[in-house]
């Protein structure tokens, strides 16, 4: 694994070069601080539809485990 440390440490600073000194990488680090600040609504609006989701998940299951004779 040490031999490739030098390797990946270049790759991963040509790509912060690439993406500080090009148009599209500027363009990008922009949107990214733009849209940072609407982060948190986003990612609560997608909890409470993966929590519903969840709940909606689990009383199918549930409904099929009633529904199924018991094994006695």
């Amino acid at each position: 694994m040490r031999k490739w440390y030098v390797p990946l440490t270049l790759l991963g600073v040509a790509s912060l070069g690439a993406l500080f000194l090009t148009q599209r990488g500027r363009q990008a680090l922009r949107w990214l601080a733009d849209n940072l600040e609407n982060a948190p609504d986003t990612l609560l609006e997608w909890d409470e539809t993966i929590q519903s989701e969840l709940n909606r998940l689990r009383a199918a299951v549930n409904q099929l485990a009633d529904s199924l004779p018991s094994a006695r």
